[in-house]
């Protein structure tokens, strides 16, 4: 008996344990915390329970009445503990509704039974045995078992299948202790010593994964913000992290070769087609530069019709781009545009070794500027447009 109260002592510390981690936790919510203390706080008067039971079994001085309570609240929070366990994680409405009834089943069958005897009878020396209709109890607690499980491999689901094995050890670990009570009975009383373990594995799982699916949120946002939605090229935010990478080095790459791209005519479709051929015409000058650079260069969409690339070659290697970015654009048609050109600049971070890096696009917008304007002066914006 010794033995048992040092392991339900030793419990009950680690709920207490559990609840100031739990109250730490600042990734959960005041309802969430809530809950986890009221489940930590039924295990550990369940256990209590348990405890007393026994600590009163035999005793001439308690009452019968007494020794009658302690036992009907006993067997009605062992099923609570249990499902406990599991119904403070994510799960189908449709199983905690089933729990639920059948919890409030039981509780009204064990206080009948206090005035019955149907789950307990008490000799004349105050010690208990099981009643004619303890059998109910165990198909109610079976039933418990069941939902812990069910509850356990749905849960399990919602993670890849090399995260569900921790999962299913816990759920093993609960069950032997379980199972190893109610068959080897009172000579092995460790049905609570595994639910605490499980309540603590449990609560790192949880917590865990959570911490999980929320660094997997922040990337899906960062690609997000990172993305231009349009075109699917890095966006506007992406560029100025990648400018004040650049700056922040103190010296540009002698590599470096900053090409800066605009879209011609884009506000003469837009105004004559519509913005869903203007974007078309976007969406396809991102196409060009992508297939262009590939692997060679960083492409960022900083304006309406405005590009940047960062990348990394040689004046020779970079006049050919050029050429094949320029090619491209003239291959390209559209379902409403017919055509598109490009107006494009490039500069050399070898060619300006004293600029910064912003310095160094504005000589690239420069060059991109300068042939746009030549482009204007020289041609009449003619679309071959299709509608």
């Amino acid at each position: 008996m010794n033995y048992y109260t040092s392991i339900i002592f030793s419990c009950c510390l680690a709920l207490i344990v559990l609840s100031i981690l739990v109250w730490e936790n600042n990734r959960l919510s005041k309802k969430q915390k809530v809950f986890f203390y009221m489940t930590y706080a039924i295990v550990a008067l369940a256990s209590l329970m348990e405890w007393i039971g026994l600590c009163f079994n035999g005793d001439m001085s308690v009452p019968v009445w007494l020794l009658r309570m302690v036992k009907c609240a006993d067997y009605i929070l062992t099923p609570v503990a249990g499902a406990a366990l599991v119904i403070n994680i994510e799960s189908e409405r449709i199983w905690k509704n089933i729990i639920k009834a059948v919890l409030v089943v039981n509780t009204l069958f064990q206080i009948i039974s206090v005035f019955t005897g149907w789950m307990l009878t008490i000799d004349e020396k105050h010690f208990y045995s099981h009643g004619p209709m303890y059998p109910c109890y165990m198909i109610i607690y079976s039933i418990v078992i069941v939902f812990i499980a069910v509850v356990f491999i749905t849960y399990g689901k919602n993670f890849p299948k090399q995260n569900r094995v921790s999962l299913y050890a816990i759920l093993s670990l609960v069950f032997i202790c379980i199972m190893t009570q109610e068959i080897l009975g009172s000579e092995y009383r460790i049905a609570y010593l595994g639910l605490t373990l499980g309540m603590v594995m449990m609560f790192i799982h949880i917590t865990e994964f959570s911490q999980l699916k929320s660094d997997e949120k922040i990337k899906k946002q960062m690609v997000a913000i990172t993305t231009d939605t349009l075109t699917g090229v890095s966006s506007r935010y992406a560029y100025d992290k990648a400018l004040k990478r650049l700056d922040s080095n103190g010296h540009l790459p002698k590599t470096l070769i900053v090409f800066s791209i605009d879209i011609n005519g884009l506000k003469r479709v837009n105004d004559i087609l519509g913005h869903t051929a203007g974007d078309e015409l976007i969406c396809g000058a991102a196409d060009c530069i992508c297939n262009t650079f590939k692997s060679k260069g960083d492409c960022y969409r900083t304006g309406g019709d405005e590009f940047i690339v960062f990348s990394h070659m040689n004046k020779d290697e970079a006049q050919k781009t050029l050429s094949l970015l320029k090619q491209n654009a003239a291959d390209w048609h559209g379902e409403k545009v017919g055509e598109l050109n490009l107006s494009v600049g490039f500069a050399c971070a070898m060619d300006f070794p004293e600029l910064s890096g912003e310095k160094l696009i504005i000589e690239a917008d420069t060059a991109m500027y300068k042939e746009k304007a030549e482009y204007y002066h020289d041609n009449s914006i003619a679309y071959r447009l299709r509608y």
